[in-house]
């Protein structure tokens, strides 16, 4: 499984990119055959006073692949909150398949 982690408008710190990398590794457990994880951590109203931090996921599996987005006042929250939702998507996905 290929992980690409990209920031937009700004760097991330270890401790985030190594929360994510942990999380991402839960992934091979709901789906085998898993290619590519794109993570893309961004700041929204950068020029503003608040700043919502976005967190986009695509997988990319053979024939299909999966795409969330989420947005929080933290991180690790949007990326959780994204991972869960990426995880009820392959697990329905999976379902739909064996039926």
């Amino acid at each position: 499984m290929n992980v690409n982690i990209q920031t937009v408008h700004f760097t991330a710190d270890e401790k985030l990119i190594e929360h994510v990398n942990k999380k991402i590794q839960k992934l091979d457990t709901f789906h085998d055959r898993i290619i590519k994880v794109d993570v893309f951590l961004k700041l929204d109203n950068v020029v503003h006073n608040i700043k919502d931090k976005i967190t986009e996921i695509k997988i990319a599996v053979p024939h299909y692949s999966f795409f969330v987005k989420s947005c929080t006042k933290s991180f690790e929250e949007s990326f959780d909150m994204a991972l869960d939702s990426a995880i009820n998507q392959i697990k329905r996905k999976k379902e739909k398949l064996a039926a």
